[in-house]
């Protein structure tokens, strides 16, 4: 199983979007707190459709707890990267850590020490960022896609 590490998101809609993700791809989704937003949210809801039943969830109290219930590798996307997550090889049960819409990752995120490697995507120069949604179903299918899409069809 895949993994997903949404670090103080903000925005309904995007975790919402992750909860859909997560149940199309089997991944787990891990939202840790503080959440801008409470999961009976109705954007949240509404982004999620019908899909929260068949989606991987839990929320953490702090990030560490979170890793803690990481069992592989895990990768950090941000800007500030040289490597892209395509130049990697992605293995099962590794993790991708996303920080929160207005300011990603905080630096004391980047620096934990189960942080395998910095990554970001790749984008036209002037852009500040995609929508968070989008790149963790980005950087995720990629991972699936190498590992065969197990359970796909």
């Amino acid at each position: 199983m895949l993994h997903l590490i949404f670090l103080t998101p903000e925005i309904p809609g995007n975790s919402g979007a992750a909860i859909r993700l997560s149940a199309c791809t089997g991944a787990m989704l891990h939202l840790v707190e503080p959440l801008g937003f409470d999961m009976d949210d109705t954007k949240l809801r509404r982004a999620g459709l019908d899909y929260h039943d068949l989606a991987h969830v839990k929320v953490h109290p702090n990030l560490d707890h979170a890793l803690a219930d990481v069992p592989s590798r895990v990768w950090a996307l941000t800007g500030h990267a040289t490597t892209h997550y395509s130049d990697e090889r992605f293995a099962d049960g590794d993790a991708f850590l996303f920080g929160r819409e207005s300011t990603g990752l905080p630096e004391e995120a980047l620096a934990h020490p189960r942080i395998e490697r910095h990554l970001r995507i790749q984008m036209m120069p002037g852009v500040r960022s995609l929508n968070l949604a989008n790149s963790a179903s980005i950087v995720l299918y990629e991972a699936w896609r190498q590992l065969g899409f197990p359970g796909g069809i």
